[in-house]
């Protein structure tokens, strides 16, 4: 969606995109210091199976919110951790503190911040944070997306892939799948020259630089995906359901790619 579709001056888009980047800061500061470090890990699962959160990702969500609040009292926030608050509101901010949390307790750096801003429903605004590393992938509001590592930005752009059978996809671990997915995923991992697991939201981040050409998952919630939409679209790309339709706001069953001739393709095979 662009600035003007989406009813914003340009002087709010620029005091957003500024903002946006400071709860990054934030978030980082709440972050870096637990990472390969006592983090507090608890597993919240339960009979459910082993879900971990850490002091990190709680740590950084009251951070974020924190300055919300200080900054926009009337904005809502949709968080992870923290649950609702005002989520019908004109804009709400979506908020995963450190997706990738299996990534963060083992110390691999590909677990990323995710902060999504929507707009009467709308994301129009995300960023894929990976502090540790240094990268900040922002993207929305009618600008390109880019790219701001070690003090300096570039723009993002995802690569041309016409033919599946050329592709480079990701999913988080093939695990998550149930029955009849796992049987779409096989007929897709078959379909492409190379798959790699375990790099979560990151994976979304090379989508949009060009690196990955697709990434598919199921059973996302709105703070898995909302972020990213923005920062996708601004790189070129598309993401959609698995069915090709907009993802709605409950998040579920993605597929992100950055050409739209092999998102056809992938959702061909992932439809069997």
């Amino acid at each position: 969606m662009t600035a003007s579709a989406s009813g914003l001056a340009s002087t709010k888009v620029d005091e957003l995109d500024a903002f946006l980047v400071e709860l990054n800061a934030a978030a980082a500061g709440a972050i870096l210091p637990l990472f390969r470090a006592d983090h507090g890990l608890i597993d919240k699962g339960g009979a459910k199976g082993f879900d971990p959160v850490t002091e990190a990702d709680k740590g950084a969500e009251r951070a974020i919110r924190a300055l919300i609040a200080q900054r926009y009292p009337d904005h809502g926030v949709i968080g992870e951790e923290y649950g609702e608050d005002r989520p019908d509101a004109e804009f709400v901010w979506v908020l995963d503190p450190v997706d990738g949390t299996r990534a963060f307790i083992c110390g691999l750096p590909v677990w990323t911040t995710l902060i999504g801003l929507r707009h009467n429903g709308t994301p129009v605004l995300g960023s894929i944070g990976q502090s540790y590393i240094g990268e900040l992938f922002i993207g929305g509001l009618g600008r390109g997306s880019r790219l701001i590592s070690r003090g300096e930005s570039r723009p993002l752009k995802t690569r041309p892939c016409p033919s599946l059978s050329d592709a480079l996809i990701a999913t988080t671990d093939p695990i998550i799948f149930r029955e009849l997915e796992a049987a779409a995923w096989t007929r897709l991992r078959r379909a492409v020259r190379l798959a790699r697991l375990g790099c979560d939201a990151y994976a979304y981040a090379m989508v949009a630089a060009g690196a990955l050409d697709l990434v598919v998952e199921t059973g996302l919630k709105a703070w898995d995906i909302d972020a990213a939409i923005p920062v996708i679209a601004g790189a070129g790309g598309i993401t959609t359901d698995w069915e090709g339709q907009p993802v709605g706001a409950q998040g579920g069953r993605v597929a992100i790619a950055g050409d739209r001739a092999c998102l056809e393709q992938a959702l061909a095979a992932l439809a069997g």
